[in-house]
């Protein structure tokens, strides 16, 4: 046997080992492709609904979204009336405070003029020869 016919025998060899490696390559890459035909398939057959029914949920997104704007001049009505009810009832809590100040300060003179009255009183009768 010659060189040539032992590089021959080498190179076959090596062909048949690397057609023996590549067959569970080539069945494993079927088999994958298969799975992605069949995943495109679901895929497809779920999605034809869901875009079907996506125009009739973006109406009822803009029926909902005008709806919003719609009311929204509503609801600045209804803050603008709440700040003034708050203003309102910041000013009658003020004046309730100034009521409450001045009934405080009448009681407290009221009280004053009653024990002065009542001295006077006592002094007076002393001085008439009273009690």
């Amino acid at each position: 046997m010659t060189v040539a016919g032992i590089a021959l025998i080498i190179i076959a060899a090596a062909i048949g080992i690397l057609v023996l490696m590549l067959i569970p390559t080539l069945l494993t890459l079927k088999r994958a492709a298969a799975s992605v035909g069949s995943l495109a398939d679901m895929v497809q057959q779920e999605l034809r609904p869901t875009l079907q029914e996506l125009p009739l949920v973006l109406a009822e997104l803009k029926a909902v979204g005008g709806g919003v704007a719609e009311h929204t001049e509503d609801v600045k009505c209804f803050m603008s009336a709440l700040g003034a009810t708050g203003e309102n009832l910041h000013s009658i809590n003020r004046s309730v405070g100034v009521v409450t100040s001045v009934l405080h300060s009448t009681s407290a003179w009221a009280t004053g003029a009653k024990v002065a009255g009542k001295y006077i009183l006592e002094r007076y009768l002393k001085k008439r020869g009273g009690r």
